[in-house]
């Protein structure tokens, strides 16, 4: 089925209804640099533990394989600029760094509530025969190269997509549907011999300028590896417990970075700088409750713990040491050798 003329023009006035930053289109066939790309990342042992981004890789590689009958793919982005810079509380000794996208409520639920109110919307402008199926983030789809190819950006050097009109701090999302859209023309690169982003990162996570090595991101460190750290890069994360602003922050693209539009975007009470020494006296309970609604309640008390004490070992506050030893025999290995760790450090 193919769209009417003006169709596509009031799906994109109805996205930024919706809060979208920007809608662009593509075809799901538009990436033939992703196979070549993704499989030198997995050759390379970029992904560490990842082990699902090595599964169902022919889907990874090929979004016209992961639903044949798709003949558009809908692009959006939604900005969830922080109010403050991230940068001002990494460094606090005492205190805790967490990303500015899991200050605030969970964007899965968010960004997902929204696309699934504009493919409704589709569906009844195009008619019943129209099918869609939306994504955020928790499928095999290569969001960001898409999103290149459907022009909402292009992928920096940090790998993160970017955009002359809204910087880099955005969700991404996708409405997959059978109905044909006109497309739009891809972004070309804009990053010129800007080297901000890789020089931002402190634990030199890109070898080359476009390539993540995942093993040594601080937000995968944090995040997505489990059992203990290396101890090598453990002084590294300074007091980031939760993910990593560092290379987005650090963009100058920022300067036309435009607000959230939903308030729940906003970092909840807690978040911003929270005390050490509280975060480590966290229960399995107490972190659940703490953390309801947030993607950091993904990670678990017991990971979430381990990088707190990660925190403290790379404070210097030696008032701290005595936190640390309460935790030194926690039922959780990952956590007693974190504290142990962290002991040894302000000794």
């Amino acid at each position: 089925m193919t769209d009417t003329p003006d169709l596509k023009q009031r799906l994109v006035a109805e996205a930024r209804a919706e809060g979208f930053v920007s809608a662009r289109i593509c075809r799901p066939w538009d990436v033939p640099e992703v196979p070549a790309r993704l499989d030198a990342f997995l050759d390379a042992g970029f992904h560490g533990q990842m082990s699902w981004m090595a599964e169902r890789v022919n889907w990874r590689a090929d979004p016209a394989a992961l639903w044949p009958e798709a003949k558009s793919v809908i692009m959006l982005a939604e900005s969830y600029t922080p109010d403050e810079n991230p940068m001002d509380v990494v460094g606090l000794p005492d205190r805790a760094a967490i990303s500015v996208y899991a200050r605030g409520k969970d964007y899965h639920d968010l960004v997902k509530k929204r696309l699934k109110r504009l493919a409704r919307w589709l569906i009844a402008e195009a008619g019943d025969a129209t099918q869609v199926k939306v994504f955020v983030d928790t499928a095999p789809v290569p969001e960001k190269a898409l999103g290149q190819a459907a022009g909402l950006g292009w992928q920096g050097k940090h790998t993160n997509l970017l955009s002359r009109d809204w910087g880099n701090w955005a969700f991404l999302g996708s409405i997959f549907t059978t109905l044909e859209l006109a497309v739009d023309p891809a972004e070309p690169d804009h990053c010129g011999s800007c080297r901000a982003c890789l020089s931002a990162c402190p634990t030199d996570a890109f070898p080359a300028p476009y390539q993540l090595d995942a093993r040594r991101c601080i937000s995968y460190l944090t995040i997505e590896h489990k059992g203990p750290i290396e101890e090598d890069l453990r002084a590294k994360l300074g007091n980031r417990i939760y993910g990593c602003d560092d290379c987005l922050a650090a963009c100058p693209w920022n300067k036309f970075a435009v607000a959230a539009s939903d308030v729940r975007y906003a970092a909840r009470e807690g978040t911003v700088a929270p005390p050490l020494a509280e975060l480590a006296r966290l229960d399995d309970a107490t972190f659940r409750a703490r953390y309801a609604g947030s993607p950091i309640k993904r990670i678990g008390r017991d990971r979430f713990v381990r990088n707190v004490l990660y925190a403290i070992g790379n404070s210097g506050e030696a008032r701290l040491r005595s936190v640390a030893q309460e935790l030194c025999a926690d039922p959780d290995p990952t956590v007693a050798d974190a504290a142990q760790w962290a002991v040894m450090r302000l000794s």
